[in-house]
């Protein structure tokens, strides 16, 4: 089978079939060209994908991957990472095995092609030549023959006629000699030129012509078996990468399986516990008989009076009355003398509406005088440095984080240390490498770091000393008693944890003035044994509705009728209870107090 034999006539077809050829490799190199680019699109989304959802460094959403779950996400997202890696490494490989050596190729085929065609429209042309020689020279054997023939025809007919002479007789009779002689020349010439042709035809159809039509062949066949290896190796560079990402599908499942949900469990408890246990049943009150309101009941303006701590169970419902919410009054309403308008919840003038509430209650604020006790802060209002104002648990956990982060602050300033006496010794014994008198300063400094960073060690360490002698369940009065986490000393250090306090409850500080009172834990868990709820000094009727969206207030309805526990201490505030559940602050302007005779007598 061989296109010089087969396809011997068929010049123009070849030569449009080869050129066919090369537009299919030329289309297949686009094709392989389009997958690359849409694997590192690919790639680059998959990697954007997974830099999305990685957590900020420094952000609440790192500590959020501590969970096994969130660890195995976390995981996911960094094999998704090497995932791309793989699809890019398809693109290289595909870029350099199959686009860039087809590119080549192609180009040395069209050189080989245009030459091979070159020679055989030189051949064409050869022959070509060859055939009009042959014509030219059998016209002319023709012409020379019928020349001769007229010729002697004329020579004869001279010689017929007795009235022509002799002498134009004769030279008819030569003239018809030459012609023939002329057409004896042609006719060798002729059968000359027909050998010729006959065997450059032969030469050309069965020698050149099938050798070029060979060599056709065998490029265009190298063609085929280029485009039939550069397929495979499009799926080779494909399979080569599929251990790897089954590596990655391997490490995912394995993070998969990692997920324990009771580690979860367990860690969500080492994260919120308070340490508190809860609280214990509620008495039960009489409301029958009208109770009288005595010293021997710990009232809150006894228990002022005498300096002791005042546990509050302020907030709407029993149910938030849990060790770790900070039951405070809210932030002072206007004097009472104002009338409900001037409260957030009320009726407001126009005049009072161009005035935003934010601006008065500002106003109100800075004209209490400030004074920073109770506990020292850190700058800045991040809350106190102890984290007293985190329930036990959570306390001794913060305060054990802090004692590991300042050790190994330690660890890190004596390695120094170490390393500067260790080249101040070297400096000692060779002078010529460096001035042992120029790490003084700096060991100096380093002395003075870790004498500081273990002062502070010292200071952590007693605070979680205190915060772990706390920690056993006290008793059954305690434990019901446990719906404050810290309470106030006198009214004085009432009054001043107050002001140090915003209305959200967190705290400020001011650069200034700022005294530090620690309470004994003794006496702090002394009061919450001996506390017990306030009586009922009265009853109240509202004359408008209040929302109670601060910490420590009560929402009422205008018309409802509820019970005083505390009155008015002139912070323009009444403490109210709608049931056994349900107590809180309310503006005095807002309710009209009814106080039992007992209670005003006392």
């Amino acid at each position: 089978m061989s296109w010089g034999t087969e396809l011997w006539d068929q010049f123009d077809n070849l030569e449009k079939h080869t050129q066919w050829g090369i537009d299919v490799l030329e289309k297949y190199i686009k094709f392989v060209k389009e997958r690359t680019e849409i694997e590192l699109s690919y790639a680059k989304q998959l990697r954007n994908l997974s830099k999305k959802y990685q957590p900020k460094k420094n952000s609440k959403e790192e500590e959020e991957y501590r969970y096994t779950s969130t660890r195995a996400f976390l995981a996911t997202l960094n094999e998704m990472n090497d995932y791309a890696g793989q699809h890019e490494v398809i693109s290289e490989n595909m870029t350099s095995l199959i686009i860039g050596e087809l590119t080549r190729y192609v180009q040395e085929l069209k050189q080989e092609r245009k030459s091979h065609f070159h020679d055989g429209r030189k051949a064409q042309q050869h022959i070509e030549t060859c055939w009009k020689q042959l014509e030219a020279s059998k016209r002319r054997f023709e012409r020379d023959c019928k020349e001769a023939d007229r010729a002697q025809q004329y020579f004869e007919k001279m010689d017929a006629d007795i009235n022509v002479t002799k002498a134009d007789v004769e030279k008819a009779r030569q003239q018809a000699q030459l012609r023939h002689q002329m057409a004896e020349d042609s006719k060798a010439e002729y059968s000359s030129t027909l050998q010729k042709f006959n065997s450059e035809q032969h030469d050309h159809y069965y020698t050149h012509i099938p050798n070029i039509f060979q060599k056709i062949q065998e490029m265009e066949e190298r063609r085929i078996v280029r485009i039939g290896e550069s397929m495979k190796t499009f799926a080779d560079v494909d399979r080569q990468v599929i251990p790897i990402i089954g590596k990655c599908l391997d490490e995912i499942t394995k993070a998969a399986e990692s997920v324990d949900h009771k580690n979860d469990s367990q860690m969500v408890i080492e994260a919120f516990k308070s340490g508190f246990e809860p609280p214990g049943d509620v008495d039960f009150e009489d409301f029958t008989q009208p109770m009288k309101r005595t010293v021997s009941e710990s009232s809150l303006s006894n228990s002022r009076g005498d300096g002791k701590y005042e546990p509050k169970f302020g907030g709407k419902s029993k149910g938030k009355l849990w060790p770790f919410i900070k039951k405070n009054k809210p932030p002072p309403p206007p004097p009472a003398s104002a009338s409900p308008s001037a409260v957030p919840n009320g009726p407001q003038s126009p005049k009072q509406q161009k005035e935003p509430l934010s601006h008065r209650f500002n106003e109100f604020m800075t004209s209490k005088p400030k004074i920073h006790c109770f506990r020292s802060l850190k700058r800045g209002g991040a809350g106190p440095e102890d984290f007293s104002n985190l329930p036990p648990e959570q306390r001794r956990k913060k305060l054990q984080q802090k004692v590991d982060e300042l050790n190994k602050d330690i660890q890190k300033e004596m390695d120094q240390r170490d390393a500067l006496t260790k080249m101040k010794d070297v400096y000692i014994k060779n002078p010529q490498m460096g001035d042992a008198a120029s790490v003084d300063h700096r060991l100096s400094e380093l002395e003075q770091n870790i004498e500081k960073l273990r002062l502070e060690v010292q200071k952590f360490e007693g605070w979680l000393a205190d915060v772990e002698g706390r920690l056993p369940a006290r008793t059954e009065q305690a434990r019901r008693q446990s719906g404050l986490y810290e309470a106030q000393n006198t009214s004085a250090v009432n009054s001043c944890a107050q002001d140090r306090e915003s209305p959200d409850g967190s705290y400020t500080e001011e650069q200034s003035q700022e005294t530090e009172m620690k309470v004994p834990a003794t006496d702090f868990d002394d009061e919450f044994d001996d506390e017990e709820p306030l009586p009922t000094i009265g009853t109240c009727k509202a004359l408008y509705t209040f929302e109670g969206q601060n910490e420590g207030t009560i929402s009422v309805a205008e018309g409802e009728m509820l019970y005083v526990i505390e009155e008015d201490k002139g912070d323009g505030w009444t403490r109210i209870r709608r049931n056994e559940d349900e107590e809180g602050y309310v503006p005095t302007s807002y309710v009209e107090v009814y106080l039992d005779k007992n209670a005003k007598d006392s």
